[in-house]
């Protein structure tokens, strides 16, 4: 049985996570609430927050430091005791790139 992208190791994913520690906004109808982000990779993060379960989707804006900040629609792949583990939808090119700016020089 193949495991699931959610449920694979940490050494299996195809993009790796690094440490986050950002605050990030999450953007819901009339209201924008903080929370902070505990990693993050090219593919999604893990969010300290817990979403109304009825939620499948968040769209967050995350300030990138010394950098753009980025506003993405993202799919919840996972609620834990800590959070939500988020999948990014599709980032337009410049989103793209400043994030891979700001991942490159974190990663192992």
């Amino acid at each position: 049985m193949t495991p699931t992208p959610s449920a694979r190791p940490a050494a299996d994913r195809f993009h790796p996570r690094v440490e986050a520690n950002l605050m990030v906004k999450v953007l819901l109808p009339g209201r924008v609430v903080g929370a902070k982000a505990r990693d993050l990779s090219m593919a999604g993060l893990f969010l300290h927050a817990h979403p109304a379960d009825t939620l499948r989707e968040l769209t967050l804006s995350i300030p990138l430091p010394d950098d753009r900040e980025i506003t993405i629609t993202c799919s919840i792949r996972r609620r834990t005791a800590h959070g939500v583990a988020l999948e990014f939808g599709t980032l337009d090119w410049d989103d793209f790139l400043a994030l891979a700016r700001f991942l490159h020089p974190r990663l192992p």
